[in-house]
Order: structure tokens, then sequence, then C-alpha cells
């Protein structure tokens, strides 16, 4: 996969054989699968379409917390004698956190351990991941992102999804959570995808928009085949290339 500052042609290629256009954008191309949830807590989002506006603070947003856990998973396998001892053995999972980004100057890309494209604070896009955890063993938050919400002005919009690099696709399992920290005092905003066993690996979680420079959160909980699908139903127009991580 490579960065791409917007490529209308590429995505049209891409989506030659999409007739209907996303329910995301204007773009064409299939949306992903989605199951629905049950009404939250207010302080947890797992229903796919909840969307809440957050109003900067005086002076303005400072920094945003983008933190992703999730459970290694327990898998259970026939032994001994004609396969009536079982034995639980646990399996790691590999998922990662990443991003699509587009800024208000028009610039478009994409963040993840894939490609080991971390970002910058300080620099375009003004969002950096911390690394690669590849176990979902580490205390608190495996992966995050930091947001220099300084910038927010010139941050249009930020997609946040998960994807199983290695491992099991069984989400219900594997057990996502996003935990969004505007680091402003008044506590975390967690975002739970509604959990599904599928063999799609890629989960579109929530997209942060600045809508004159306040932040809307809205949460999708959707399934894709892979990140050039996800793309294509929300609009980002990135080039897209095979590969691994190192």
């Amino acid at each position: 996969m490579s960065r791409s500052t917007g490529s209308a042609d590429s995505l049209a290629n891409a989506s030659k054989s999409q007739v209907e256009y996303s329910k995301h954008s204007n773009s064409l191309g299939a949306g992903g699968v989605t199951e629905g949830g049950d009404i939250s807590p207010q302080d947890m989002l797992d229903k796919s379409g909840e969307s809440g506006l957050i109003t900067p603070p005086e002076g303005g947003f400072k920094s945003f917390h983008i933190g992703l856990a999730w459970n290694n998973i327990i898998v259970e396998k026939s032994g001994g004698l004609m396969g009536f001892i079982k034995k639980a053995t646990k399996q790691g999972v590999d998922l990662d956190l990443g991003c699509f980004y587009e800024l208000a100057d028009g610039t478009r890309g994409i963040l993840q351990p894939f490609g080991e494209l971390f970002g910058s604070l300080d620099q375009k896009p003004y969002i950096e991941l911390s690394g690669d955890e590849r176990t979902g063993d580490a205390e608190g938050d495996d992966e995050y992102f930091t947001v220099n919400a300084t910038k927010w002005p010139e941050i249009k919009r930020i997609l946040i999804y998960t994807y199983i690099y290695e491992g099991s696709s069984d989400w219900s399992q594997i057990k996502p959570e996003i935990t969004l920290d505007l680091c402003d005092g008044h506590g975390a905003l967690h975002i739970q995808p509604s959990l599904k066993t599928c063999k799609m690996t890629v989960c579109a979680i929530a997209t942060l928009m600045n809508v004159k420079d306040a932040l809307q959160i809205a949460t999708h909980g959707e399934y894709f085949t892979s990140q050039a699908a996800m793309d294509r139903a929300f609009g980002f127009g990135l080039k897209w290339e095979d590969g691994a991580k190192n």
C-alpha cells in the first residue's frame, strides 16, 4: 500500500464492477456488512449509525488519544483417546489499528503498521500511530493514535478502523474496543463495534469529522474484505498494492 494525495482515477478504476453508490460518500463501491447492536450506556457506543457532536472547549482541542485494545482468543482442539479429551490452547491474534485521513487542503492518506505508515504529530497529517503490538497482551491500549488537535481545523475527517493481519476472524471473541479520550479531563468514550463471526478481516469502526471545528463522531461497525474495499465505500481514493509486514 502507498499513500496518495487523492486519486479519482484510481478510485474509478477500482470500482468499475460496482453499479451503486456507497452510502458513505459519492464514490462508487458497495458497502460492507453490518450487524445491529443494543442500546448502550452513554460512554459506550456499539450500535452502528450512532453519532454525536462535541464542541471544542475554550481555546480549542489540544490532543486526542485513540486507543485499541483486544483479546487473544481461546481455541479448543480435540486430542487424546478417540478425541474425547479436549485441550484448550491460546492462539494469538495480530490485530492492527489504522486510519484513513483527509485534510482540509485535500491531502488524503493512510496510517497503519502494515507499510510502517506511522505519521507525525508536528507535520502533516498531525496524527501519529504508536507502533505495532502483535499479541494483544499489552496493558491498556495495545495500539493507539495521538492526534495533534491544535491542528484540528486543518483536519477534515479521520476514519478509524482495525484489521486482522494474522489469526482467527472470529470478531466475537477478539472483542476489539476503541477508546477516544479528548484529553480534557472529562473521561473517555468507548466504542465497540457490533461483533460477528465472519471471513471479513477489516472493520470500519468510526469516523471523526470536523464540523465547523467541532468534533462529530459517527460509528460504523461495518466489515469489509480489505482496506481497498473499505476505501471504495468511504471514498478516499487511495492507491493500493500488495505487500507484507517486515
